[in-house]
């Protein structure tokens, strides 16, 4: 019995691995696939040229052309690089919060997040933010406030009845309501032009992003993921048992959903506030994650970051090169790739009875 036990770990152990290791070529290949596709190609031996430039003799980057290389640095590299951020960032968020509330069907946007941002991108669109520099920056600012703010009022309003799964989504769903009527209220009042570009953020999109905007959004994503990853084993606690097993096992139950509440909500909203609403990952792809590689949270948070890093960038290429030269965005396409693939999913756990 014990060798049969043991060989049966080993063989868990393997599929672990294999399955982590068939996770990141995925999503190498689909980041390979992302610089190099596009209305213009490029090689993928020109792109490993192109990158490595600095690093290798003059000659070997003498023929390679300006434009692609143009191409390549500022346009296509920036995006993918975004998409995976977008993509992680979501992801891990979702399923932390999944895990905290114990419930399946939260989000990072759960919280209000997403409304609110669209509310504020409203208020900085009708204030007169265009097209420059500047007045995207305003933009982007607005938005994040506003999120941020919203995740406050939800943790406060928590904090009067104590911090609980349920409080937060019950205060999540009715700032959800609320700004989303204040949106529809600026809607109301805003110009055809200025319609149009508070419409388009809403969609998600990963078009102009600049190194800039991924370097904030990413340095944000980076701060938080660590102190997620650092809660995986109070959220098996809270997952398992919820706050009594939490409790029962020594952690702080209040101390810890608040502070896993608060670093999902700063990563999202960094996320959204570059890229637009781009839903559905942060739901979707931890469920994914876990029909995969399992609850244990040790290996679910990298693996669900993992899976909506992949996801993005597939639904961004999709988008990108289906229907050239016109670009559908990434938040619109994300749900059509994203939920067959989970009903695929679903159904074939279900006939294996894991669920």
């Amino acid at each position: 019995m014990n060798a049969a036990l043991a060989d049966q770990l080993r063989r868990e152990r393997r599929r672990r691995r294999l399955l982590a290791m068939g996770a990141l070529l995925l999503l190498a290949a689909l980041a390979l696939a992302s610089v190099c596709l596009g209305a213009r190609g490029i090689a993928p031996i020109d792109v490993l040229r192109m990158l490595c430039a600095p690093l290798l003799p003059a000659h070997w980057s003498a023929g390679v052309d300006p434009a692609q290389r143009a191409v390549l640095l500022e346009l296509r590299l920036p995006r993918t690089v975004m998409a995976l951020v977008a993509g992680a960032g979501l992801a891990l968020s979702g399923a932390a919060m999944q895990g905290i509330t114990r419930n399946p069907l939260v989000s990072p946007y759960t919280v209000g997040i997403s409304p609110a941002a669209a509310f504020g991108a409203s208020l900085a669109i009708l204030a007169g933010a265009g097209g420059s520099v500047l007045g995207a920056y305003f933009t982007v600012a607005a938005a994040f406030a506003c999120a941020v703010a919203c995740a406050a009022m939800v943790l406060a309003f928590a904090a009067l009845r104590g911090v609980t799964a349920t409080m937060l989504v019950l205060g999540g769903v009715g700032l959800t309501y609320l700004f989303g009527a204040l949106t529809a209220s600026v809607q109301f009042i805003a110009s055809e032009q200025q319609l149009a570009a508070i419409v388009q953020w809403s969609f998600g999109s990963l078009n102009g992003i600049t190194w800039h905007e991924v370097a904030i959004a990413g340095a944000v994503v980076l701060a938080c993921a660590p102190v997620l990853l650092a809660h995986a084993w109070a959220l098996n606690a809270f997952a398992a048992g919820g706050d009594e097993t939490a409790a029962a096992l020594g952690f702080a139950v209040r101390r810890v959903r608040a502070v896993v509440t608060v670093a999902a909500v700063m990563a999202t909203a960094a996320i959204v506030s570059f890229t637009g609403v781009i839903g559905f990952v942060g739901l979707v792809a931890p469920h994914i994650a876990r029909l995969l590689a399992g609850g244990d949270h040790r290996r679910l948070l990298p693996f669900a970051a993992a899976t909506g890093a992949s996801l993005v960038l597939a639904a961004d290429m999709a988008g990108r090169l289906l229907f050239a030269p016109v670009i559908i965005p990434v938040g619109i396409v994300v749900a059509y790739i994203g939920v067959p693939l989970f009903l695929h999913l679903l159904l074939s756990s279900r006939n294996r009875g894991e669920l």
